[in-house]
């Protein structure tokens, strides 16, 4: 097994014992929390990154984590495990099954292995850096829909879009074929499976999206900021590839 084998499988593996942390607390009646910026927060998103940092503190020691809930613990400052134990969690909170864990590893400051594990739809989406990407295992990929016309677009909210860039999200938006707000973590696992030609999301951290850039691009698609830099940033559009260019031109709509 190559190393970057062995460290997706524990990032699996972290994925998983997160699972086995949130999906009896989703089956239960729990307390909903704001933080400082007034997002909500629950037991389940706390737990299970606690769970996780135990498990890395195990298996990696002398890795760095980065996570949500609890901030960074430095490493050897090569790796960096970065993750975020329920993304979605207004929909976790809503019963909404369409959430996930996102559970990504940093080497020199690039994502290398990426995990978004949807657990109430029982679905994982896995990849490391020249390994490709696998859903529940099998290999999977972008679609091959070459036609804004034909293709399906997702995203986390409709109203956040419209108000970053309104000419481009209406632009966007009358070209699809289907717009639907299939949001959070789900829709970039729609994009690397081949069920959604397009992704987006107007406001993102670096543990939002950290995952999704390997699985993405392992699947054949491409991940960027909506200005088209490659680089992870404060927002996220992936595709299958095909579509990317002009997409990146549509979103610049508002910037002419």
């Amino acid at each position: 097994m190559s190393e970057l084998s062995a460290l997706l499988d524990i990032a699996l593996r972290a994925a998983a014992l997160a699972g086995e942390t949130i999906m009896p607390i989703y089956a239960s009646p729990f307390a909903v929390e704001r933080k400082a910026d007034r997002t909500p927060v629950t037991e389940a998103d706390r737990r299970a990154e606690l769970a996780m940092r135990e498990f890395f503190a195990r298996e990696t020691p002398g890795f760095g984590v980065l996570g949500e809930e609890f901030g960074e613990t430095p490493g050897d400052g090569r790796h960096r495990w970065i993750i975020d134990p329920i993304d979605g969690t207004k929909s976790f909170i809503h019963r909404v099954p369409l959430f996930g864990t996102l559970v990504a590893l940093e080497r020199d400051g690039e994502p290398v292995v990426g995990v978004i594990a949807c657990h109430a739809v029982g679905e994982t989406v896995a990849a490391a850096a020249g390994l490709g990407a696998r859903l529940n295992g099998e290999p999977c990929r972008v679609s091959r829909v070459a036609s804004l016309d034909e293709a399906t677009l997702t995203m986390t909210s409709f109203a956040r879009t419209a108000a970053r860039r309104p000419l481009g999200y209406r632009a966007l938006v009358e070209r699809c074929g289907l717009a639907r707000a299939w949001g959070d973590c789900y829709g970039y696992l729609m994009v690397a499976t081949g069920r959604a030609e397009v992704m987006l999301d107007p406001d993102m951290s670096i543990w939002d999206a950290a995952a999704l850039q390997p699985v993405i691009r392992e699947a054949g698609g491409r991940f960027s900021q909506w200005d088209g830099n490659p680089a992870l940033g404060d927002s996220a559009v992936a595709t299958n590839g095909l579509l990317h260019g002009e997409v990146i031109a549509l979103l610049a709509a508002d910037l002419a």
